[in-house]
């Protein structure tokens, strides 16, 4: 198998709600039991789980946006988008 036949497209989990939560003055993740407040980095990473694009495009995607700091983009997607799946927050 070829990486584009096991790639997946994360996504959040239908079971939480992301949004601009004023009060907080950043990204929140809403889930019944509370709230996670997410910092700005994490937030445009989440932006772009929307269950269309591979990792590498969401990598692709911010590089555009900070084309000098495409690996510190692809280190710290890498290891937000682990702890949102070990979370359970985004699903693929």
């Amino acid at each position: 198998m070829d990486a584009t036949t096991t790639a997946t497209c994360p996504q959040l989990h239908p079971r939480f709600i992301m949004r601009w939560e004023e009060s907080q003055d950043a990204h929140v993740i809403l889930y019944p039991e509370g709230l996670i407040k997410l910092n700005p980095s994490a937030a445009e990473i989440l932006k772009r789980c929307d269950g269309t694009r591979t990792d590498s495009d969401i990598v692709d995607d911010l590089a555009l946006a900070y084309p000098d700091q495409r690996e510190a983009i692809a280190q710290g997607t890498a290891s937000f988008l682990a702890v949102a799946r070990d979370k359970g927050w985004i699903l693929g």
